[in-house]
């Protein structure tokens, strides 16, 4: 698993759907920089199970998100027609009905491999024939991206394991706070909690108090 934290986000154009209901085909992240956070983050398919809990939680959030100065976006390795078909689909039957974020198609897998999320690998057998091993679908990785384009947060969960969005947002409040203020956030902070100077006093005067 490549460690993207510190480096440049790989760049992309995709065809997304946009609003809940528009396909454009030059969706990029390029549109961010300089000017706004971006949480990415992929999920294995579109009509599933747990997939939809994780979108429409992030939609429930996404106000928190963006007062906050963060664009949210989700990527799969469906298509842009089968995002807009689930985007059309209520609740009550398993769709995503209500995101309005951007859901970004990676349909030729190259988005989830170069952030290297891509389940199941590629390969050539004995006769020279390619096959696949395993599904090519994205695992549940989560990049936060700052707004010079560097990813300073990663995480990565396996199929069955569904995120937890305040902590996303705890993320960015620690990125954010520590940009502002020049003090490191130790475990368990949050937001009112006290931070910390990146020194052995501090890391004293910190440990002495709780």
């Amino acid at each position: 698993m490549a460690v993207l934290v510190g480096k440049k986000a790989p760049s992309f154009e995709a065809a997304a759907v946009i609003n809940g209901e528009e396909i454009v085909n030059n969706f990029s992240l390029d549109q961010y920089l300089g000017n706004k956070y971006v949480v990415l983050f992929f999920y294995p398919k579109d009509f599933t199970f747990v997939c939809p809990t994780e979108l429409h939680a992030f939609q429930e959030r996404l106000a928190d998100f963006h007062k906050r100065d963060v664009e949210v976006i989700a990527v799969s390795t469906d298509t842009e027609q089968s995002h807009w078909g689930w985007l059309q689909l209520s609740k009550d039957e398993g769709g995503i009905q209500g995101v309005t974020y951007p859901v970004v198609a990676d349909t030729n897998k190259t988005i989830s491999t170069n952030y290297d999320v891509l389940a199941g690998s590629y390969f050539y057998n004995d006769e020279d024939q390619l096959e696949a091993e395993g599904e090519l679908v994205a695992y549940r990785g989560l990049f936060l991206i700052d707004k010079k384009g560097v990813v300073r947060h990663q995480l990565v969960n396996d199929m069955p394991l569904g995120r937890n969005v305040d902590e996303a947002l705890r993320m960015v409040d620690a990125l954010q706070y520590f940009e502002k203020n020049g003090e490191v956030c130790p475990a368990n902070w949050s937001e009112g909690k006290e931070a910390m100077k990146a020194t052995h006093e501090g890391v004293a005067s910190y440990l002495s108090k709780n």
